[in-house]
């Protein structure tokens, strides 16, 4: 078992925290909120009082934080891990963050001395809980190699998609078609309501013929057919408006760089922003069926 520090204990880094705890690694956990901290002991960890404290003697060092600037800052400010952490240990940022952040930041550590891997996830709080994340990592082999069984103890998939900055490229390729295709959803099951369906019928026929997608039949949109979908808890998040958006303006960011067309993707980026605008940052992201049927 490997001594980890963990920063940051948001709703997605305190599940990952925990079941990292739950196979046996030493953890100290790290958050500027005490409360957080707080939890993750209870939990198993062990509370650190800064990042130096969480860092010292660790052989890698995990991280879910909010951007880019944040994952630089964190890692190579003047109190960052990079100052306090020993030659050859693991930086291994779970974030999800730009393309260019990811590889800047790799090239630090490289620099530094360090062996560093992204590995942003997909699944939501609830698979963070439950220690079933997918995690798609950019990186050299010999830093996925020690990645590897660190991720084994918080999900149960897990890529090596090439080089630094290619997990998150996975990643937000792979929330820009969730975003498209949730919206999509959602359309066709209000059409469907409109013309005669309920809800549960659409969803028998569609899951099996041609218009089936995971935004259907693991995290469907319309109340009923799904139980353990957000629409069956007034679309209380799993995943975000806010989240969603945040993923979709990556995506168009990363794809004005790369010259990559991507009007769909534009389009989503608009309806959640829309959303977001609004005042509806906290709604999960399938809640676009509430606004489509006039319920916000």
């Amino acid at each position: 078992m490997a001594k980890i520090a963990f920063i940051g204990l948001g709703n997605m880094g305190s599940g990952m925290c925990a079941n990292l705890c739950k196979a046996g690694h030493e953890v100290h956990a790290f958050d500027l909120n005490h409360e957080a901290v707080k939890a993750a002991v209870e939990k198993g960890a062990v509370a650190a009082a800064s990042v130096m404290h969480a860092v010292t003697g660790a052989e890698v060092v995990v991280s879910m934080l909010p951007a880019g600037k944040h994952v630089l800052t964190v890692y190579f400010g003047d109190e960052g891990v990079a100052a306090y952490a020993e030659p050859g240990t693991l930086f291994l940022d779970c974030s999800t963050i730009a393309v260019e952040d990811a590889r800047e930041a790799a090239k630090l550590a490289e620099a530094a001395g360090f062996l560093m891997a992204d590995a942003p996830v997909s699944g939501g709080t609830a698979a963070a809980n439950a220690g079933t994340l997918t995690f798609m990592c950019g990186g050299p082999d010999a830093a996925f190699a020690k990645a590897r069984p660190v991720l084994e103890a918080m999900g149960k998939n897990i890529f090596h998609a090439g080089a630094s900055g290619n997990g998150q490229a996975a990643k937000i390729a792979n929330n820009m078609l969730l975003g498209i295709s949730m919206i999509g959803t959602c359309e066709a099951f209000n059409l469907a309501e409109k013309l005669g369906l309920d809800a549960q019928t659409f969803f028998d026929i569609s899951s099996v013929s041609s218009g089936q997608c995971w935004s259907m039949t693991s995290y469907c949109p319309a109340p009923g057919p799904v139980p353990t979908s957000p629409a069956n808890r007034d679309y209380t998040p799993g995943f975000a408006v806010a989240m969603m958006l945040k993923d979709l303006r990556l995506a168009a960011g990363a794809a004005q760089s790369a010259g990559a067309k991507i009007t769909l993707g534009e389009m989503a980026e608009k309806i959640y922003d829309d959303l977001d605008a609004r005042g509806f940052a906290g709604l999960d992201f399938s809640g676009v069926m509430k606004d489509l049927k006039g319920d916000l």
